[in-house]
């Protein structure tokens, strides 16, 4: 069997060519990788377009990035130009035979994660992931992903306005993200992302002052993997026995990263940080799975989900 059919993956009826899926946020709206030379959209499964808000936002006040060992800080403030904007000026120019594309909704309420999710329901987008847990905003965000009750409100609410498979963003900055996700499942998800970043900061010895303008962001990269890690076995252990998929994500810069969160439960891998070092990973993370899933007897890489010997 070649790598092809070995690599391609089925999330929410969707058919990913490949099991990785390019993060929002890092991927901007869907063109910004490819005035890389020698990347393609062909050698990922999905890429989740960059939170999107029913209004524009400007986003935080800088700076909005700070490296760290092991990963990196983010706190852009989900600067977009609003939903409408996204459909009629940024998704025409997207190919929509290179790769399965779904868009991030954000919002402040109940009712502007519904509109949202409304407007990209009539759009090409194949699928819609709810940001309930992005921790740079002040109003909604992890505030909704770390209150079960708020995160279930959220799911029905987007899921009376759409029919496209909904994927919920789990945060891992709440006490227990196996009952969030049985809260969301009942109230109608069709997947989840797991995880989202984790809070954090850094600070400026001269001025002693937080580096970030928001003070603090998000953390990501190899450093929150083996929390990632963890969340995604404790939400497998619940959405499996309903058929929920999961994207695992949170540090993945290898493709043995990349295995462990299929053997932890992950259907599919997200990618984010690593690519803005190596643009050019998913090829290489695309081989070493396909290699791994030959070497140890599995039929295609999707056979590695949850194989993990407990």
């Amino acid at each position: 069997m070649n790598d092809a059919d070995l690599l391609r993956t089925e999330l929410c009826g969707l058919v990913l060519q490949t099991p990785l899926v390019l993060l929002s946020g890092c991927v901007g709206f869907g063109q910004e990788y490819t005035r890389v030379a020698g990347f393609s959209h062909r050698d990922v499964g999905m890429v989740v377009l960059k939170g999107t808000t029913l209004e524009p936002r400007l986003g935080n006040a800088p700076h909005r990035l700070a490296e760290t060992p092991a990963g990196m800080l983010n706190a852009i403030g989900l600067q977009n130009p609003g939903a409408r904007a996204v459909v009629r000026d940024y998704l025409p120019r997207l190919d929509f035979t290179e790769t399965v594309y779904a868009a991030n909704v954000s919002g402040a309420t109940v009712e502007e994660y519904a509109e949202v999710t409304r407007i990209f329901d009539d759009s090409p987008v194949a699928a819609i992931e709810l940001n309930i847990s992005c921790p740079n905003v002040k109003a909604g965000g992890v505030q909704f992903g770390n209150d079960p009750d708020m995160s279930a409100r959220v799911v029905a609410a987007c899921r009376a306005v759409t029919r496209k498979p909904l994927i919920t963003k789990l945060s891992p900055n709440q006490t227990d993200i196996a009952e969030n996700a049985r809260r969301c499942i009942e109230a109608g998800t069709d997947a989840f992302a797991a995880i989202n970043t984790l809070q954090g900061m850094a600070i400026d010895l001269k001025s002693r002052r937080p580096v970030l303008g928001n003070r603090q962001g998000g953390l990501s990269g190899p450093a929150i993997k083996p929390i990632a890690l963890l969340k995604v076995r404790q939400v497998y252990e619940v959405a499996n026995a309903h058929g929920v998929p999961i994207i695992g994500q949170g540090g993945v810069a290898s493709a043995d990263d990349a295995v462990e969160f299929l053997l932890a439960g992950a259907t599919a891998v997200g990618v984010g940080t690593a690519l803005f070092y190596d643009p050019l990973i998913c090829p290489a993370l695309n081989a070493g799975m396909a290699a791994y899933a030959r070497a140890q007897g599995f039929a295609t890489v999707g056979k590695l989900t949850g194989a993990l010997a407990w």
